[in-house]
């Protein structure tokens, strides 16, 4: 059994509070679709200032950047491959979308981005995305453009001292997936808590239908 620490605790709350704040601020610029989205589902559209910036290293060492990625939708999550469990949990539950999507995952690239750049190298990255699905890419660099990446998604993340994690530190940082569609804008925000892995699968489905449609 995992032993919950002090600031084991600290981090559950400040990674709860930061969610919770970001879900009412989304709520602010967001335009509910109650024609797809479940009236329990915490899902948000909107034109909000949340972009898909980034110059990171995948897990293969090589340096990317969102126009890699243009033309599919992304599924973004910030986290850390120390991250007792909110981290391991999220991820599991997008292999699960990403599984129950079936061809349709074809258009979605997963990106795992580490908050945790001092520990996370692309090597580690490597082993750690492997656990979850074979098409999740880790991602990291150095702090500068870590920071910068978690910025442009609005990311909330802090450093916190734990005399008993790995190298006495620990991270917390904000739960959210967030979906971008194939021109890199917002689209959408999920919280792995708030839908059951098929109902998310469901409106990524609907939105890449949408846009194919609309092509």
């Amino acid at each position: 059994m995992t032993k919950i620490t002090p600031t084991h605790r600290r981090l559950r709350i400040a990674l709860w509070a930061a969610a919770i704040a970001a879900a009412v601020a989304a709520a602010g610029f967001a335009v509910m679709r109650p024609d797809q989205i479940p009236s329990h589902q915490a899902v948000y559209r909107g034109d909000a200032d949340i972009r898909s910036e980034f110059t990171l290293i995948n897990h293969e060492g090589q340096t990317v950047t969102q126009d890699n990625y243009k033309g599919r939708w992304q599924l973004v999550f910030f986290g850390f491959t120390h991250c007792p469990d909110i981290c391991p949990t999220t991820l599991a539950y997008m292999g699960s979308v990403l599984d129950l999507l079936g061809t349709d995952a074809d258009q979605v690239t997963p990106l795992f981005v580490t908050v945790d750049p001092e520990r996370d190298t692309p090597e580690s990255l490597k082993d750690y995305v492997a656990n979850f699905h074979p098409q999740l890419v880790g991602l990291t660099r150095n702090k500068a453009q870590v920071a910068a990446t978690a910025d442009a998604f609005k990311v909330y993340h802090e450093k916190l001292s734990d005399e008993d994690a790995a190298d006495g530190y620990a991270m917390a940082h904000a739960g959210h997936i967030y979906l971008m569609a194939p021109d890199g804008r917002f689209d959408a925000v999920f919280l792995e808590s708030a839908q059951p892995a098929e109902e998310m699968a469901e409106q990524i489905s609907m939105r890449i239908a949408k846009e194919k449609r609309n092509q």
